[in-house]
């Protein structure tokens, strides 16, 4: 979004505000309304019903007007559950139970009763659903473990084609053309955030098949490994599925043949030994991964599929020799058995890059605008130096003292409702802006926050004061 954009639909929005175009009552909104000029009713906490302020269940809230829900999230326990929890502090900790909301606290329960409204009311005004991640998620270092990929996946199950993913936000959206959607944004933790957006790492490697499967692999810095697993699509963008740890070392390399078969190999962290790990990316993109073996010792190993089998490459620990291995796969043991050890004339293979038939795809560290220098960065035979990243299912909410890489591209911005000056800015540069803990009449900015956040929904002043602010249903 650029900036001439926001301030055209800033210019829109107080044109709106000043000819008196936005629809008293709170019925409806007037044609064409910009969604980033449009109030609406929104709730602070939302989960806390009647335990913490006056708001009653999410039902009874969203049939009264509020178009906006927060939901604090945590990710105890997401290994025996397999899913997040809802609550304050911890899963359960100020959750109003009653009023038909869930009896249990996990997400999932939760989302369904607000999709399952949302299907009840199919030309509601846009409805955001806001998930306040009060843990750091990436430490959760696999798809099972709850990462961010799996929160992406419980996300689109939850709310099937009227979820309004990221990727698909609409330039110059209107509040008519987005009713009856979902939108869901990211909140709290300010490292998943960032992580949501983009990865960094070093020493990246790729590889692709026939199928245009992709896997790129990468080390933490510090001597993690950790991978991405990806579709190469008939746009000639790759589309990121799974990320996660599998192992320990430094400038790793990978090979991936098209039964989806693939063997990695890497240095020791600290140390001269090299090791392979074998495995098989599925589907959705998982991959079982081997047990980690070492087959010789050097530096910077290379490795790639040929029509003879595998062949290994890499450099002396001592000079500058190359040494070659040859090796054949067995994957269902998932073991290389390794011959042929040799010097040789021939360089190590660029790990960086890899192609089959007409596809690409080449993997490099560079900052994109704020983010570091080790963002990760991908670029096929078609489209250039687009970052590593999960699906931008989700929007990635910018609050006020928040690194300028989150920032970058935001299109939904939050601070406390005392932050008047944050509000207002916000608002007059085209964003769309919670204010929260909105609780009382003279918190009120001009223009007032897309979301007053409250905790008293329906108390008098507020009602009072989003219906004179024209707010949306």
């Amino acid at each position: 979004m650029t900036a001439r954009t926001l301030r055209g639909r800033a210019a829109i929005a107080v044109a709106a505000v000043t000819a008196g175009l936005l629809l008293t009552g709170g019925t409806g909104a007037a044609a064409g309304m910009p969604f980033t000029a449009a109030v609406f009713q929104a709730t602070h906490n939302s989960y806390s019903g009647d335990v913490a302020g006056a708001k009653q269940s999410l039902t009874y809230q969203l049939d009264h007007g509020v178009r906006f829900l927060e939901l604090d999230v945590h990710d105890n326990g997401y290994t025996t559950s397999r899913d997040y929890g809802v609550g304050h502090d911890s899963p359960g900790h100020l959750v109003d139970h009653s009023g038909g909301n869930p009896a249990s606290n996990n997400l999932r329960d939760w989302l369904a009763v607000v999709a399952s409204w949302s299907a009840a009311h199919p030309t509601h005004a846009p409805l955001v659903v806001m998930l306040d991640l009060k843990d750091n998620l990436t430490d959760n270092g696999s798809y099972a473990a709850g990462d961010l990929a799996a929160l992406n996946d419980e996300l689109r199950a939850a709310f099937g084609t009227r979820l309004l993913r990221a990727d698909d936000y609409p330039a110059d959206a209107t509040v008519d053309a987005l009713r009856g959607r979902v939108l869901t944004l990211l909140s709290g933790d300010a490292t998943t955030r960032a992580a949501y957006r983009r990865d960094v790492g070093h020493h990246p490697a790729i590889a692709i098949n026939g199928h245009g499967r992709v896997v790129e692999v990468h080390d933490s810095g510090s001597g993690a490994l950790w991978y991405w697993t990806g579709t190469y699509g008939a746009d000639g963008r790759v589309t990121w599925q799974r990320h996660g740890r599998y192992g320990s070392g430094v400038t790793p390399a990978i090979a991936l043949n098209d039964n989806g078969d693939l063997v990695e190999v890497h240095q020791s962290q600290n140390g001269t030994t090299l090791w392979y790990q074998t495995g098989h990316v599925d589907s959705s993109g998982e991959i079982s991964w081997s047990a980690s073996r070492q087959y010789d010792n050097g530096v910077l190993p290379s490795v790639a599929f040929t029509g003879s089998g595998l062949r290994e490459v890499h450099r002396s620990q001592s000079s500058d020799q190359n040494w070659t291995w040859q090796g054949a796969l067995d994957a269902n043991a998932g073991t290389v058995s390794w011959t042929g050890n040799a010097t040789t004339a021939d360089p190590r293979y660029d790990t960086t890059t890899s192609a089959h038939d007409d596809m690409s795809v080449t993997v490099h560290t560079a900052a994109d605008g704020a983010t570091p220098a080790n963002t990760l960065r991908v670029s096929t035979d078609r489209v250039s130096g687009a970052r590593i990243q999960y699906p931008q299912t989700a929007f990635d909410e910018y609050q006020d003292g928040d690194s300028a890489e989150l920032r970058q591209g935001a299109l939904f911005y939050g601070a406390p409702a005392t932050h008047s000056s944050f509000i207002t800015s916000a608002r007059a540069s085209g964003r769309v802006v919670r204010g929260w803990d909105f609780d009382s009449a003279a918190q009120a900015t001009t223009p007032l926050a897309n979301y007053p956040a409250t905790n008293t929904p329906y108390a008098s002043w507020y009602q009072t004061l989003v219906r004179q602010a024209g707010a949306v249903r």
